[in-house]
């Protein structure tokens, strides 16, 4: 190591295990955890947690009983179950610090395109290929990895000065629910890092998104007659009209730098278009779903106005859609933005421990889509910051995968940080 360690700094650094850490992180890639059914894998890491020396709860929220929570952040996946496991170790009562994670993935699609087979996780050249891998089962394993070497190197529990709960959550992928059920479980704190994909960049803000559905209603007729029908498809490129234009508004009214420099941080993007029931037939209904950009600084509830109003406006600028309006309805995932100043004690203490613990100072980000760090901050009242192994670049992709000697980067540097946040004042560096 590169930086100022202190002896127990360096002695958590030193315990983590390559080894252990690439088999549990294959054991929990080989249980399929597509959002909506995360049961399985949640199991296998309480085990992991228990094997750890932590203290471990699961906590069984209903997500019908959730879903009229005010703050419920929307939903694509019908649930029976939403399981969320934390693990604790430290003292309670004092000040807390929480690593955490989502487990479930998003389906693996059309399996052609992958080298190895999706839930069989294959170590190629270093890095352990499977769906997950670096969404974010990889930064699952780092976090249980830090918590572990750091009450290690504490002499367990009762060395440390505070608390430390690592906890993993459901329904990410989807909006949110696993997060909001965690937090009125009481899982908030002093401070909380979400080890996602950051390249080990340190993420202090991240836009936003919301789903929405349009249904364009039009007038069927004989396709030899169409011109005494209105194609639904047709007015269907209307409202998509003004959505491009009201992208290229919101995108250039941008003026922060790190946004800006994205070229497109808040995209709108119609991802599914239905309707139709014969080929001879004008089309009398369209029903199409999109994403809509939430600015850094928005809530999702803002930019659902926003969308709205250029919906309306869209409509009202044409002649058959002014008396038959589109219909917009909110269908999934609500993400409100998040940011955290650069300055603020805990973006920066994590960048000293990458600096000491690897040897480079490491880039603040700001990311175009929505995580549940947003939840923790503004649901939780936690200051909460995106920093893991592995890049978004190859999320949600075929051939998934992340490097395991970035996860065990990952792991030393949490460890590091989680002495000098509830460690033994003896943790801290020189």
């Amino acid at each position: 190591m590169t930086g100022q360690l202190s002896p127990i700094e360096q002695a958590a650094v030193d315990s983590i295990d390559p080894a252990r850490l690439g088999r549990e992180l294959a054991t929990i890639l080989a249980i399929p955890s597509v959002t909506g059914d995360e049961d399985a894998v949640q199991a296998a890491i309480a085990e992991l947690m228990a094997e750890s020396g932590l203290s471990v709860e699961w906590v069984a929220t209903d997500p019908i009983a959730l879903a009229q929570d005010p703050d419920w952040p929307g939903s694509e996946m019908d649930r029976t179950t939403l399981p969320v496991v934390i693990g604790r170790v430290g003292p309670p009562g004092g000040r807390r610090v929480i690593v955490l994670g989502h487990v479930d993935v998003v389906p693996v699609g059309d399996e052609s395109p992958w080298r190895t087979p999706p839930w069989t996780p294959t170590l190629v050249d270093g890095a352990l290929f499977a769906r997950g891998a670096v969404d974010m089962k990889g930064g699952v394993v780092a976090g249980l990895s830090a918590v572990r070497a750091a009450s290690t190197a504490a002499g367990g529990g009762a060395g440390l000065s505070g608390e430390i709960l690592f906890v993993t959550v459901p329904s990410e992928e989807d909006g949110g629910a696993g997060m909001l059920a965690a937090i009125r479980a009481g899982v908030t704190g002093a401070a909380a890092v979400i080890p996602e994909p950051s390249g080990l960049d340190i993420v202090t803000a991240h836009a936003g998104a919301i789903t929405f559905r349009l249904t364009i209603t039009g007038k069927a007729a004989h396709a030899s007659k169409r011109r005494e029908g209105v194609s639904a498809l047709e007015k269907l490129t209307v409202l998509t009209d003004g959505l491009a234009i009201d992208e290229a508004a919101r995108n250039a009214a941008e003026t922060r730098p790190r946004l800006a420099a994205l070229g497109l941080p808040y995209p709108t993007i119609i991802g599914k278009v239905s309707g139709g029931t014969w080929a001879s037939t004008v089309i009398d209904q369209v029903v199409a779903d999109g994403r809509y950009g939430v600015r850094v600084g928005d809530t999702w509830r803002e930019a659902e106005v926003e969308l709205r109003s250029v919906i309306a406006a869209a409509c009202a600028a044409d002649p058959w859609l002014r008396d038959h309006p589109a219909t917009v309805d909110l269908t999934g995932g609500r993400f409100s933005s998040a940011e955290i100043p650069d300055d603020h004690p805990l973006p920066t203490g994590l960048a000293a421990a990458v600096g000491d613990v690897l040897g480079r100072e490491p880039a603040f980000l700001t990311e175009p889509y929505g995580a549940d760090m947003r939840l923790l901050i503004h649901e939780g009242a936690t200051p909460t910051v995106i920093f893991g192994p592995g890049i978004p670049e190859v999320a949600h992709a075929p051939n998934e995968s992340v490097r395991l000697d970035d996860v065990v980067k990952c792991a030393q540097v949490l460890a590091v940080w989680l002495l000098r946040e509830v460690g033994p004042t003896s943790a801290a560096s020189g």
